[in-house]
């Protein structure tokens, strides 16, 4: 088919393969959208980055001024400011309900776990830029969060202190830290969009998953224009969204406090990080010793990188798996917690809520999700055989009905070899691999080019 075109450019050809032609599930839902709305976020991030940096001065006797001077003097100053700032919450509205949606369908399974792992690594890259973007405006927020987060690798062992200064560029927190800062969070999305090129690249190589958790090879649609269309309408109900914010509430979702300038003799009563970050900062401060809340920040968030090792589960959406559904709301009430203890003072009763919804978080992914997914094997009676054992199955027969096609009279399910030229034929052949039926009346036959003799 693919020789067939008429598009023999190979851009052009990239471009139809991947984006117009892309054979897509049909029963994806809107959930689906999320991935591509992360990636608009990101462009719109990018963008408005690039404008702003070109204003700001970093500086720790100019930067909090540099950002009132786009506010107030730089044409449209206050409306790209207002995007890129309410823009990161965004991004990571997105990513969460991605995330989630991943959690729920089961898209680290078999064979997306690298892809999975892919998106794992740009959601850390996203805090770390996000982390060092906070920092930027120079307010009361940005200086003493910039001071609490990076003393936290004083934690470590013997080599603790060393590395804070070096962080630090100094004895605290100053002017080469910001200037470091601007330049690595100029510099971070850019690579994001490189590992997002890559985590597309994968996509596109396992095919993408869908509602039932089926393997939907034989009844798929190209993406342009069905996909196309309800990603289109995702677009503008997320511009209109984005619009309340940027428009009508612009500082809603930050702090006031960082619009007092950065003062190292005052320290703020309460000190939290940006609200995407609260859910973390809780496991942090739910540990009492200090490396160990480092460690448990850390891996809160490195468990989903072996999520696709510790899932035992031959079942794939959490549509047929009511057992790890159930928990899987809790999860996400328990996520929810997570970031209104955050932002609460380390006091009774948050201490203790706070300790119950971080043992609660990494149970789910250390105890019950293998757990779920032995017992699953008992509980539900599955006769699911991977790709590999189905085809090894199919394959020996084939011999058989290769030495039988002259003489057995039986009813043969297959393709016609003379019509159809060998490309074609396989995207047939892949078709007739899904069949399972074991009735001794229908055999399947493998093209011409490739008879398994």
């Amino acid at each position: 088919m693919a020789k067939n075109r008429w598009n023999k450019n190979p851009i052009l050809s990239f471009v139809d393969s991947h984006i117009i032609n892309y054979p897509t599930p049909i029963n994806l839902n809107y959930m689906w959208s999320f991935g591509s709305l992360a990636g608009l976020s990101l462009v719109i991030q990018i963008i408005t980055g690039i404008f702003l940096a070109m204003h700001y001065t970093p500086h720790v006797d100019l930067a909090f001024n540099s950002v009132e001077h786009i506010m107030r003097d730089v044409n449209n100053g206050w409306l790209i400011r207002y995007l890129h700032a309410n823009g990161a919450s965004m991004f990571f509205i997105v990513t969460y309900i991605h995330i989630f949606r991943g959690l729920y369908f089961g898209s680290y399974m078999f064979p997306r776990g690298i892809l999975w792992c892919s998106g794992v690594i740009i959601f850390l890259l996203m805090m770390a830029t996000a982390f060092m973007g906070y920092v930027l405006p120079w307010g009361q927020m940005s200086f003493w969060g910039a001071t609490v987060i990076t003393n936290l690798f004083s934690a470590i062992p013997f080599v603790g202190h060393a590395i804070v200064e070096w962080l630090w560029g100094g004895f605290s927190v100053d002017n080469a830290t910001l200037n470091r800062f601007f330049s690595l969070h100029y510099l971070v999305p850019f690579l994001i969009a490189g590992v997002v090129l890559i985590h597309l690249s994968l996509l596109h190589t396992s095919g993408s998953n869908n509602p039932l958790g089926i393997n939907s090879n034989i009844d798929l649609i190209s993406f342009y224009p069905y996909f196309y269309v309800k990603d289109l309408f995702a677009f503008l109900i997320f511009i209109c969204f984005f619009s309340l914010f940027v428009f009508f509430a612009p500082n809603i979702l930050g702090h006031s406090d960082n619009y007092i300038p950065a003062n190292p003799l005052v320290t703020p009563p309460h000190i939290v990080p940006e609200w995407y970050f609260l859910p973390f900062y809780a496991v942090l401060r739910s540990i009492p010793d200090k490396l160990g809340g480092v460690v448990a920040m850390i891996s809160a968030i490195l468990v989903l990188l072996i999520i696709p090792v510790i899932n035992f589960s031959q079942i794939r959406s959490s549509k047929f798996r009511p057992l790890y559904s159930f928990f899987y709301w809790f999860l996400f009430a328990d996520f929810i917690l997570l970031g209104w203890i955050g932002q609460k003072p380390v006091e009774s009763p948050y201490i203790e809520i706070g300790m119950f919804a971080t043992l609660f978080y990494f149970m789910f992914f250390l105890l019950l999700m293998p757990i779920i997914g032995i017992s699953e094997s008992f509980l539900i009676f599955n006769d699911i055989k991977t790709d590999e054992e189905l085809e090894a199955e199919i394959n020996s027969k084939f011999k058989v009905i290769a030495s039988e096609q002259n003489t057995d009279n039986a009813f043969f399910l297959g393709v016609d070899d003379n019509n159809l030229d060998e490309e074609d034929q396989y995207d047939s052949y892949n078709m007739l691999l899904m069949i399972k039926d074991e009735a001794k009346s229908i055999r399947v036959l493998p093209p011409l080019y490739s008879l398994p003799l």
